[in-house]
C-alpha cells in the first residue's frame, strides 16, 4: 500500500471579462478496491454559487459548479487530496479460461454491457493502421490475450516518441502510429483502438503517475482493458508498464473527452482567448 498527498492547481486567464456557465470538474480521484480517497479539499475562485457532487455512468466522481453573473478575468481551481493505493501486484488475478485467446467469445449479456468499450473512439469503424498493427501482434503471440496486451504496450513504448501537449483532443490512432509520436493520451487512444480491433474492451483513464522522481509533473493518461475474471486492468504505454500502486486514477470513460478534468463554457460575446497554467505536486506520505 502507498499513500500520496497531491496538490493540483489550475488557473485560466481570459483576454477580457467573462461570465461562467456551469462547469463540470473531474478532479476527485475515484475510490474502489484499488485506491481510496482519504481526504479531499476543493477550492475555487471566484467562489461558485453552488456545488453539486454526483457519480457518473462509469462510477467516476463528478462535481458540478455554477456561478453568479459577475464578470471576471480569472478562474482558479485547486485540489488537495490524500489517496491510498492498494494494487501492489498487477498480476494477481485469475483469467477466465474462455478469455485466454483472441477474439474472446463473450457471453451475450457481458457483450451487451461492454458495447461502448468495444466500439469507443471511432464508433464501429476501426482505423486501418491500428487494425494492421493488431493483426501483426495477434500473429506474433499466437492469439494469446495477455501476451497480446503486453506486446502492444511494449511496442508503443519502444517505438513511439513521447511529447507533452497540455491541451487539445487526442490525435487519431492511425496518425500516432504512422508518425510514431504523441502525448500520453495519444498513446492510450492508439492502444485502445488496437485492442478493439481484436475484440478487447477498453476505456481511457485520466489521473496521476507518481513513479518518477521529478518536480515537473503533468496530468497523465493510461488505458484499462476489461479481462474476464480480472476486471479492469491498467496498461500504461507511455512508460511500458502495467498499472499498479504508483498510478492514481481520477476518472475513466470509453470516450477521452469525457475524462477532461475541467469542462465548461463561457457566457460572453465576441472572441475570447485564454491561457491555462497549472501546478501539480505529488508527495509520498
Amino acid at each position: 500500500m502507498s499513500i500520496f498527498q497531491i496538490e493540483h492547481a489550475i488557473e485560466y486567464t481570459y483576454s477580457q471579462p467573462v461570465i461562467f456557465a456551469p462547469h463540470q470538474l473531474r478532479l476527485r480521484p475515484r475510490s474502489n478496491v484499488h485506491q481510496s480517497v482519504l481526504s479531499f479539499d476543493l477550492s475555487i475562485s471566484p467562489a461558485p454559487q453552488q456545488v453539486a457532487e454526483s457519480v457518473d455512468l462509469d462510477g467516476n466522481n463528478s462535481t458540478l459548479v455554477w456561478f453568479d453573473s459577475s464578470l471576471t478575468n480569472n478562474l482558479q481551481i485547486t485540489t488537495k487530496t490524500t489517496v491510498s493505493t492498494n494494487l501492489t501486484n498487477p498480476f494477481n488475478y485469475l483469467l477466465e479460461p474462455w478469455a485466454a485467446n483472441l477474439p474472446i467469445d463473450y457471453p451475450v449479456s457481458l457483450s451487451q454491457q461492454l458495447q461502448p468499450y468495444l466500439t469507443g473512439y471511432l464508433g464501429h469503424s476501426i482505423d486501418p493502421i491500428a487494425a494492421e498493427l493488431a493483426a501483426e501482434i495477434w500473429q506474433t503471440v499466437n492469439a494469446k490475450t495477455i501476451p497480446f496486451l503486453n506486446e502492444l504496450n511494449q511496442q508503443i513504448y519502444h517505438n513511439c516518441k513521447y511529447s507533452i501537449r497540455d491541451t487539445g483532443a487526442s490525435l487519431p490512432p492511425g496518425i500516432v502510429w504512422k508518425h510514431r509520436s504523441g502525448s500520453c493520451r495519444d498513446f492510450v487512444v492508439l492502444l485502445l483502438e488496437v485492442c478493439r480491433a481484436v475484440g478487447l474492451a477498453g476505456r481511457f483513464v485520466s489521473g496521476y503517475e507518481a513513479g518518477a522522481e521529478t518536480d515537473d509533473r503533468h496530468l497523465h493518461a493510461w488505458a484499462e482493458i476489461y479481462l474476464p475474471g480480472a476486471g479492469w486492468r491498467g496498461y500504461d504505454p507511455t512508460h511500458g508498464l502495467l498499472v499498479a500502486d504508483n498510478h492514481i486514477a481520477l476518472c475513466s470513460s470509453p470516450f477521452p473527452a469525457q475524462t477532461t478534468p475541467v469542462e465548461g463554457k463561457l457566457r460572453t460575446l465576441g472572441a475570447i482567448t485564454n491561457e491555462m497554467s497549472y501546478r501539480l505536486v505529488i508527495e509520498k506520505a
